[in-house]
């Protein structure tokens, strides 16, 4: 069975979840790509499903947050040669949400916590360095 991502381009979907302080919400990654590094949320994108219903749904799924309405950011497209993996990813952001953020995906994330994204945690994936050059703060 063939794997987006690692035997051709998978299609992802991220969000930039944004307090009005400025600060994000990151995750530090459990599995490839980029394990250990700190990423915004998001995931594949399913087949027939819109690339921003997607980032809401994954940001939703990983925090146990209610996003309300995203805005398109940047597309980002990363071939991480340490894991052998390509990926096109849309990424959007948000400043509306509401709940509190909680790790509900322990299998997939070591930790969650809002960081300014001028000085951000390392290692920062590289999906997030890319949506921070388009992100004002």
């Amino acid at each position: 069975m063939s794997k987006p991502g690692v035997d051709f381009p998978g299609v992802g979907a991220g969000l930039v979840i944004q307090r009005q302080d400025g600060k994000v919400l990151l995750c530090r990654r459990l599995k490839a790509p980029e394990a250990g590094s700190w990423n915004i949320v998001g995931g594949k994108v399913d087949h027939m499903e819109a690339s921003d219903d997607a980032a809401r749904r994954e940001a939703e799924e990983e925090t146990g947050l209610t996003i309300g309405p995203v805005q398109f950011l940047c597309v980002a497209e990363e071939r991480i040669l340490a894991d052998n993996q390509h990926w096109i990813s849309v990424i959007y952001v948000t400043r509306e949400f509401s709940g509190e953020p909680q790790l509900t995906e322990p299998d997939k994330l070591a930790e969650i916590g809002w960081f300014d994204p001028a000085n951000p945690p390392s290692p920062l994936s590289v999906f997030s360095a890319k949506a921070f050059t388009y992100l004002k703060f």
